[in-house]
């Protein structure tokens, strides 16, 4: 059975709907949707409803064999479909004991030295793309938390960041650099100029997470609630067609380190994730325990963190050479 151009559209509003149902973020609606239609081109433009569980088997073996994706690649096309057949056509895939699985590499994460952090830190432009890179090294963030802190979030007077919704849903606290302090309060005085211009336009509206705006009718005009890194223009939200100032996009960060690691004259592969892992290998060099690292980076297996101690100069892979003993 072929699917018609007038069903398809439909079953990918359905994908839509459901992850919006269950607050899954832009990011997430936008690849699951791109997998199911990955799929169904690869199943010869068929419904889904009508292919079974071998067929899935063998679109992610395909993956793997064929398609050489990663590991996780290929967990993230198994999450999508099985999104799609249990919780969108409500139908139950049998479970999938002959799939070939993509080989799981194991690496270790780009970590650079603290005379690299400074050089690059040094190169960054002075601007809210610069801070937001600064907090991701002096608080270990992912680039989407510091994207997404609204005032609220961040202490100065206890010199904390608060972490809501992070990576599984969790909230967490971690440390903000008495350094940033004066960088910060001026972010928010320019951040309060928008607020201010916004509210004299009448324009003043900001995504809130869950149900909080129709529980909470007031909130998305709240200084409180508004972004910290907010952009200097209005944007559509593409989910509800609202016009608001929406946060700073992800590459105009992304774009920022790839020109200060450029300018610092590092040869590594560093991102702005790479800031994240030398903040915790840093932390652990400098004495800090395990526990107290996995607590700041919001880590649910202590197993995640332990990676910094094969990185680390100082910690469980701190062994001197023989070579040196000879000197």
């Amino acid at each position: 059975m072929s699917i018609n151009t007038t069903q398809q559209p439909k079953l990918e509003q359905r994908i839509r709907e459901a992850c919006r149902t269950r607050h899954y973020s832009l990011s997430t609606e936008r690849v699951y949707v791109a997998w199911y239609k990955r799929f169904v081109r690869w199943a010869g433009l068929k419904h889904p409803a009508t292919l079974g569980g071998d067929m899935v088997e063998r679109w992610l073996s395909h993956l793997a064999t064929d398609g050489e994706v990663s590991a996780s690649t290929q967990r993230q096309a198994l999450a999508a479909i099985l999104f799609l057949y249990q919780q969108v056509l409500g139908l139950k895939l049998p479970w999938m004991d002959n799939i070939t699985r993509a080989k799981q590499p194991q690496r270790l994460p780009c970590v650079l030295t603290q005379a690299e952090v400074a050089k690059v830190l040094n190169c960054l432009p002075a601007s809210a793309a610069g801070l937001v890179l600064r907090l991701c090294y002096g608080g270990g963030l992912r680039l989407s938390e510091a994207l997404r802190l609204r005032v609220k979030d961040v202490d100065l007077d206890r010199l904390q960041i608060t972490v809501r919704d992070g990576k599984g849903g969790k909230d967490r606290t971690t440390c903000l650099p008495s350094s940033l302090v004066p960088a910060i309060s001026q972010q928010l005085a320019h951040r309060r100029r928008l607020h201010d211009v916004d509210l004299a336009r009448g324009m003043v509206d900001v995504e809130l997470p869950h149900a909080l705006s129709k529980k909470y009718p007031s909130a998305p005009r709240e200084w409180a609630w508004q972004w910290i890194f907010a952009a200097d223009d209005y944007t559509t939200c593409p989910r509800t067609g609202v016009i608001r100032r929406h946060h700073l996009h992800p590459k105009t960060v992304q774009r920022a380190m790839k020109t200060a690691v450029q300018r610092a004259g590092v040869h590594k592969p560093a991102t702005v994730h790479t800031l994240r892992h030398s903040f915790a290998t840093h932390l652990l060099e400098g004495g800090q325990d395990i526990r107290t690292i996995q607590t700041l980076l919001g880590h649910a297996d202590v197993a995640t963190t332990m990676i910094y101690t094969h990185v680390s100069s100082i910690g469980a892979s701190g062994v001197r050479s023989p070579l040196d003993a000879l000197a």
